[in-house]
């Protein structure tokens, strides 16, 4: 499961409309059929329109300054493997959305326990996901595309008459280098903007910074943990617990679908990566065998590459673990692997 939270703005601006974004979550809609079109809901509603959307988070921002974002989105993107798990049913993607913002909510540090009914939230399930430059698919194609892209202004050049060359050899490398580029759909290299195939649902949520009765603040990028500061006199509570949010929304969907999460998929495996990927190695090694088994197997499926890790301790050179985290990392990020 990857998760990712962010705060809103256009340049320096935190305090515009959320109506562009929205605008944005409705591209997948375009000419549907409004019986076929995916509708915004929330803890309790599904069918909120996009107008609805906007006029409830826009003047749900009282005393905010203008360094606040009116609003903050989270992405929610599920792994293929636990897409699997509920066969890609959007109903099931709704019901964990909303047993997951139960765990947003008790993830803040207040002086009295932040119930879900005071989340303003607005979540809209896409279907498609296109390729980006995270993607190892782009990363490894990109050599072949920046020849294939200079072949074509070589091109161009002759044509103007600014250069000379013979194009149809020029064409014919450049046919060379497509055939060759290692990703491909349907025999057409896989580039930045393309749709990727697989089951793909995902979803966006629209936060709001403030609580629904509009009075207080709930920022779920705040640089603390669990804090307190003294105001009028009285000692508040303040702070986000995003570890202990990330891991609860692991619990929730293996505790409600009944799902078997391997090592790899872990936030837990995630985190010791980042700090000290030898240790990471060398606690994929230490798996019981049907675990490290499947492990390598959705890392291979993945496009990251192990070599044979002796089980009593990892003897890797330092580049080629770094190699290696890269990797990992990458199919991270793209959802390869479902952490």
């Amino acid at each position: 499961m990857y998760i990712a939270i962010s705060k809103q703005q256009q340049g320096e601006n935190f305090s515009g409309s959320v109506r562009d974004f929205v605008q944005y979550l409705e591209k997948e809609n375009g000419e549907k059929h409004p019986e076929l079109q995916e509708s915004f809901f929330d803890q309790y509603h599904d069918h909120i329109s996009s107008e609805e959307v906007i006029a409830q988070i826009d003047s749900n921002t009282a005393k905010l300054n203008k360094k606040d974002p009116n609003f903050y989105s989270m992405v929610v993107s599920p792994s293929q493997s636990e897409l699997k798990a509920i066969n890609n049913d959007p109903e099931k993607l709704r019901q964990y959305v909303r047993a997951l913002m139960k765990d947003y909510a008790g993830s803040f540090h207040r002086n009295e326990q932040v119930e879900v009914d005071a989340i303003k939230y607005y979540a809209k399930i896409e279907k498609e996901r296109t390729f980006k430059g995270t993607d190892k698919e782009i990363q490894e194609n990109q050599p072949y595309a920046t020849k294939i892209l200079k072949l074509k202004k070589d091109i161009r050049a002759i044509e103007k008459g600014e250069s000379t060359g013979d194009i149809k050899r020029i064409i014919k490398e450049i046919d060379r280098l497509e055939t060759d580029a290692p990703h491909k759909i349907d025999g057409q290299r896989i580039v930045r903007g393309m749709k990727k195939e697989g089951m793909q649902n995902h979803v966006h949520i629209i936060l709001s910074h403030k609580n629904v009765t509009n009075t207080f603040k709930l920022s779920p990028l705040s640089q603390h943990k669990a804090a307190e500061t003294i105001l009028n006199g009285k000692t508040i509570k303040q702070g986000f617990n995003r570890d202990q949010f990330y891991k609860a929304a692991e619990q929730t969907f293996d505790r409600t679908f009944g799902y078997k999460r391997n090592f790899v998929e872990t936030y837990k495996a995630r985190n010791v990566l980042d700090k000290d990927p030898k240790q990471f190695f060398a606690m994929l090694a230490g798996l019981p065998t049907t675990e490290k088994q499947a492990a390598f197997k959705m890392l291979f499926k993945a496009g990251v590459h192990v070599p044979t890790i002796p089980t009593n301790k990892v003897q890797l050179a330092y580049k080629a673990l770094m190699k290696l985290k890269r990797g990992v990392e990458t199919a991270i990020s793209s959802s390869s692997i479902g952490v």
